[in-house]
């Protein structure tokens, strides 16, 4: 039986970390900071979206704590608040993989068999 304890626990994993992660774009704001620090205009031009989106999509992860922002002179850098995200992200980068190799076998085995 699954405890209250895990159920709390997973509750809280999909209301912070897990909503976070929901859009693409966020996740590329996460590999792009896990190069570098960088400022909101910065993040836009690699990312090839405009700045107030950025700019929203940033504010996302830092109220879910996965981005801190500093200021620095006129402009705030955004750095990763937790190395260990991009550790998850790219476990389950692996397991997306596994998963289409094992698909894409499952498929030839069935075309090979009709042949």
């Amino acid at each position: 039986m699954i405890s209250p304890t895990l159920t709390q626990e997973i509750t809280a994993l999909h209301a912070g970390i897990c909503s976070a992660l929901a859009d693409p774009r966020r996740i590329l704001l996460l590999y792009a900071l896990n190069e570098k620090p960088r400022n909101v205009s910065e993040l836009a031009e690699e990312l090839g979206i405009s700045q107030p989106t950025a700019s929203r999509h940033l504010n996302m992860l830092r109220e879910r704590g996965l981005v801190t922002a500093k200021r620095e002179g006129q402009s705030v850098v955004n750095s990763l608040a937790d190395q260990r995200i991009i550790q998850a992200l790219d476990l389950l980068r692996e397991v997306l993989a596994s998963n289409l190799q094992s698909q894409a076998a499952l498929a030839e085995s069935v075309t090979d068999s009709k042949e």
